[in-house]
């Protein structure tokens, strides 16, 4: 993806994503990266659904992101990574101590 300064890319310039987080409600489906964008969250890929709608995804939701050390080893069987589990228990721990 290219990360121009206006909205009118040359044909040349675009690449076809797949989505491939399996959650995402267009998983499995190639769509043309029209741009990157950086906010709090990090990278975000912006993707052409339609000819008025673009929507904005994380690189390792899409084929562009390397495979998942952890996912690949583990074959698809775990429901959930590690990091992750952290990070919800970080968010439960906060959580309790508002309250």
């Amino acid at each position: 993806c290219n990360s121009p300064r206006n909205a009118d890319l040359p044909a040349a310039s675009t690449q076809l994503v797949l989505i491939t987080h399996p959650f995402h409600p267009f998983s499995g489906r190639q769509l043309v990266c029209v741009g990157e964008r950086y906010n709090r969250s990090g990278k975000r890929l912006l993707l052409r659904v339609d000819d008025r709608t673009v929507c904005s995804v994380p690189p390792e939701w899409t084929d562009i992101a390397a495979p998942d050390p952890e996912v690949v080893m583990g074959q698809g069987r775990a429901l959930f990574r590690v990091a992750d589990l952290m990070t919800l228990a970080d968010l439960v721990t906060r959580l309790r101590s508002r309250s």
